[in-house]
């Protein structure tokens, strides 16, 4: 395989030369230089299957880039490219396309013809919209468009049925298109940083996602339909203005011909800081899977007992609440390894807590404690330990 790599090269221009050297190459590198101009000779490389140009200094993508008809992958990301070429659609065979933070602003209709694509990347590239027929890639896996100032997308897309992930973050969303409900094999959902106020029901069909994130919106209640997500690992839910989450969460249900599953029974990663939440449900104590939950910056007054049921729960954060007090039952959290509990209201912290085998970091600043659990001391794993800005004493011993 002939291959030339001249990324970081410092050059403001390709050297011609290198293409008669090399008429068969298949692979070229040019990312991070100051290339502003692309010469003749490139697109007449019959047999390029990869170009990379990523961080120039081009602001024209040449309508020739169609007579680079074997094409499979094209990076033209970071440079200042204005428009893509109509001509883009005669490279048939193109599978990956990376355009992000170029100020292009429009896709041209032609894009839609490149039907072997399967990886899209548009991030930071000034889109208002998408056309009208986007749904013909219907092979696409991956979908990414940060960053631009989108609002809706096409229902065409009820096509992209083998779409896995799907990136849609800062943009000007106020609601999540319902077309995102015939994503049946999507996998990861990313919508943070919009301005959605509910989510849809058809939220609910997503059965394959695993990773959904919503922070930095504006969500004031969660749809029923979420606890159907039982694939769901990851669940983002961070800075929106939620009351109260589902009182279902983790409790059993079912589904058609009798089939039980816990809602959200598979989620190990759980962020629901900066809202308002006044408590969290008992149920919540069934997420058997559960290894991170992160609770800051709520009105929590105190954690149900059920968290003890938590085994595998490794990262607790419920900094900045009004907690008073600490079930003892957070005792029985034996992989816990970080618990930080920094800026509540809290007086005692029980003797079961000393005793969780492999806690490594516990913050207690800005707490009202004056003494520590004697069990502490047996704390073996323990390597940071932020309990006041004062000594703290233990019950009935020393300072720790």
């Amino acid at each position: 395989m002939a291959v030339l790599d001249l990324r970081h090269c410092n050059l403001s221009s390709v050297p011609t030369d290198v293409f008669k050297a090399e008429p068969n190459l298949e692979e070229i590198y040019l990312d991070a230089n100051q290339i502003r101009e692309l010469p003749r000779a490139l697109f007449g490389l019959q047999g390029l299957h990869i170009l990379g140009l990523s961080d120039n200094e081009l602001t024209v993508l040449p309508s020739a880039v169609s007579n680079l008809a074997n094409l499979r992958e094209v990076d033209i990301s970071k440079n200042g490219i204005i428009d893509l070429p109509e001509s883009v659609k005669n490279c048939k065979y193109l599978e990956q396309f990376d355009a992000s933070v170029n100020p292009i602003g429009k896709i041209p209709d032609g894009f839609t013809q490149l039907l072997n694509l399967t990886h899209v990347y548009l991030n930071d590239a000034f889109l208002d919209r998408l056309p009208a027929n986007f749904g013909r890639l219907s092979r696409l896996k991956v979908l990414e468009l940060r960053e631009n100032h989108l609002r809706t997308l096409p229902e065409s897309m009820s096509y992209f049925t083998q779409l896995e992930r799907l990136d849609i973050g800062s943009n000007e969303f106020i609601e999540l298109p319902a077309v995102v409900g015939c994503l049946v094999n999507l996998k990861e959902l990313w919508m943070d940083n919009n301005g959605v106020r509910e989510l849809p029901p058809e939220i609910g069909l997503l059965r394959q996602l695993l990773f959904l994130d919503v922070s930095k919106n504006r969500l004031e209640r969660l749809p029923p339909e979420l606890e159907c997500l039982q694939s769901l690992t990851d669940l983002y839910l961070s800075n929106n203005l939620l009351l109260e989450l589902l009182d279902n969460i983790g409790e059993y249900l079912v589904q058609e011909c009798c089939y039980m599953f816990v809602s959200l029974g598979n989620l190990q990663t759980f962020k629901v800081d900066e809202n308002h939440l006044v408590e969290l449900p008992a149920s919540i104590g069934r997420l058997n899977n559960l290894e991170e939950l992160v609770v800051n910056h709520n009105e929590l007054e105190s954690l149900p007992s059920s968290i003890g049921f938590l085994r595998k729960l490794r990262i607790l954060y419920a900094d900045e609440n009004f907690l008073e007090a600490i079930p003892l039952e957070l005792g029985s959290c034996i992989s816990m390894t970080i618990l930080s509990l920094r800026d509540n209201r809290i007086v005692r912290i029980p003797e079961d807590i000393g005793r969780m085998p492999n806690l490594q970091v516990m913050n207690l600043a800005c707490n009202r404690l004056e003494c520590l659990p004697y069990t502490f001391r047996k704390l073996t794993s323990f390597k940071s330990s932020m309990a006041l800005r004062k000594p703290v004493q233990t019950n009935g011993s020393s300072t720790i």
